[in-house]
């Protein structure tokens, strides 16, 4: 992909990952990623979070030529970090339809559907129940 295509693209998508939803700008640029206003670094103190984050950058060789602006809200770290990686992946496939085979292949398009289930009443939680007695 030419650097002239790429400065003309921004793209905006959203990622969700359980309760996680994150709202991702991809744009050219120097390789900066800022999640609500901080550092990467800053916002995932632990590497396999920043990993996660970094992925469809990484595999699609643009992780120093695209700028990366994300609002997250909801869920937890792990949660959050994968909403994110859904986002930028795609971001990148609006920008360049041809991605989509490697991202696919690496399941970065796919939203994951497993959520927490709810907790029924009569019952410890989802599943648990009560202790039972037969005497």
């Amino acid at each position: 992909m030419e650097r002239e295509s790429l400065e003309e693209n921004r793209s905006n998508a959203t990622g969700k990952r359980k309760t996680a939803i994150a709202r991702v700008r991809v744009q050219a640029g120097s390789g900066q990623i800022r999640i609500n206003d901080r550092a990467l670094e800053e916002y995932f103190p632990r590497t396999i979070w920043s990993n996660q984050v970094k992925a469809p950058l990484e595999i699609t060789n643009m992780l120093s030529r695209i700028d990366v602006f994300a609002r997250v809200t909801g869920g937890g770290l792990t949660g959050q970090a994968e909403a994110i990686r859904h986002g930028i992946s795609r971001a990148l496939l609006e920008i360049n339809p041809e991605l989509r085979e490697s991202l696919k292949k690496e399941g970065f398009l796919t939203r994951d559907p497993r959520i927490k289930e709810r907790k029924k009443y009569g019952q410890k939680g989802a599943r648990k129940r009560f202790q039972f007695s037969k005497r």
